[in-house]
């Protein structure tokens, strides 16, 4: 052992001390003139550590967006394959003409069918290129699915009947009397 402190020699020979505790203190005052104790964070420590928290909250963005987009993927393709599994086949020469984003489109329906559409009973959808006819209860887990397949729907209110009450009671007030009409 090198020299060590007068005092801790007199301890050591009282037996006051063990010699392992004293050269733990020794240690101890080695490594605090020697300023080698833990440091504290510089600029560039806070810098890394703020760069790793922004990119894990990028990380955790990106991917609620990619699980998003995979579930919306998901309900795409339910709705497609509702479509697939309930669409009512068209037939007939008569043309169902409809718009459809911001077109005029056409399909052949038979009577039966036109009536139907016209009604509200059947729907159509739109699957990449194509149209196709639907029931009601199918078109609605298709809206639930994908509301933008749906292209016409007769059935579904659109606030149309409430402005045609607000037109019917302004128009009343000028109701001719049945004896003036022809």
């Amino acid at each position: 052992m090198a020299k060590g402190n007068p005092l801790q020699e007199q301890l050591l020979k009282a037996g006051l001390v063990k010699k392992s505790k004293l050269a733990e203190v020794a240690r101890e005052q080695n490594k605090a003139r020697h300023g080698k104790g833990p440091a504290a964070p510089n600029e560039i420590q806070r810098e890394a550590e703020r760069v790793r928290a922004e990119k894990a909250e990028r990380d955790r963005a990106i991917e609620a967006e990619r699980k998003a987009q995979a579930r919306a993927a998901e309900l795409r393709a339910q709705a497609r394959q509702i479509i697939e599994d309930r669409k009512v086949p068209r037939t007939g020469e008569v043309e169902y003409r409809f718009t459809a984003h911001g077109a005029i489109r056409t399909v052949l329906v038979n009577d039966d069918l036109r009536r139907k559409l016209s009604a509200g009973a059947l729907v159509i959808v739109q699957v990449d290129d194509r149209y196709e006819l639907l029931p009601r209860v199918a078109a609605d887990k298709v809206r639930e699915r994908d509301a933008g397949m749906i292209v016409l729907d007769h059935g579904q209110g659109t606030g149309t009947e409430a402005a045609t009450s607000e037109d019917d009671a302004y128009y009343a007030q000028f109701q001719v009397p049945d004896d003036l009409m022809w």
